[in-house]
């Protein structure tokens, strides 16, 4: 894995492998992440990294929240709760030199309690296990997700969004579809 593009092009992220199944990590592929960073940077959307606030939900290696950082984001939030996750970020947030720019929450993010109005969320939860709607769920109650907030969803079965989010776009890149929302408030 790299940073696809921005200050930090090109920098080698913490290797996982083929991920760590025993603890959920599944790292977006290169390809999909430059995909989806097209679609973000393409105007379709406005200009939702530039500036941006970014929460990076189940962040794992923190490599969805970093690429944001590396292309303009102001400040990412990574939120994961596992051991190895943490250990990945705090690398990976080393390699980049950018502490400064990012705080690291070590919490289940479908308990998340009051927090700052994030302005794009990276939404990357287990497959198949509806993880994804109790963590959006808890970060719209916590004050998490600011309104107009850009939502980016990566899963791989039929969402339920809850009320106040909106569908955009959807895009399937092999097993995984990448969903696009926007959050109008509640």
């Amino acid at each position: 894995m790299r940073i696809i593009a921005g200050r930090f092009r090109g920098l080698a992220l913490a290797s996982v492998g083929k991920g760590d199944a025993g603890a959920h990590l599944r790292p977006t592929t290169d390809r999909v992440r430059e995909s989806l960073f097209s679609m973000l940077t393409g105007g379709r959307f406005g200009d939702p990294i530039n500036g941006a606030r970014v929460l990076d939900l189940f962040a794992g290696t923190g490599a969805l929240g970093l690429e944001a950082l590396s292309r303009g984001a102001a400040h990412v939030t990574l939120v994961d709760d596992g051991r190895k996750a943490h250990s990945l970020m705090r690398e990976n947030i080393a390699k980049c030199r950018c502490a400064d720019e990012v705080t690291v929450v070590k919490r289940d993010a479908t308990r998340l309690s009051a927090g700052t109005p994030h302005d794009l969320v990276f939404l990357d939860p287990p497959y198949g296990k509806a993880l994804g709607e109790k963590a959006l769920a808890a970060a719209i109650k916590g004050g998490w997700i600011a309104e107009g907030a850009l939502i980016v969803w990566e899963d791989n079965t039929a969402l339920t969004l809850p009320e106040g989010v909106t569908q955009l776009d959807a895009r399937r890149y092999g097993a995984t579809t990448i969903t696009i929302c926007e959050y109008s408030g509640a």
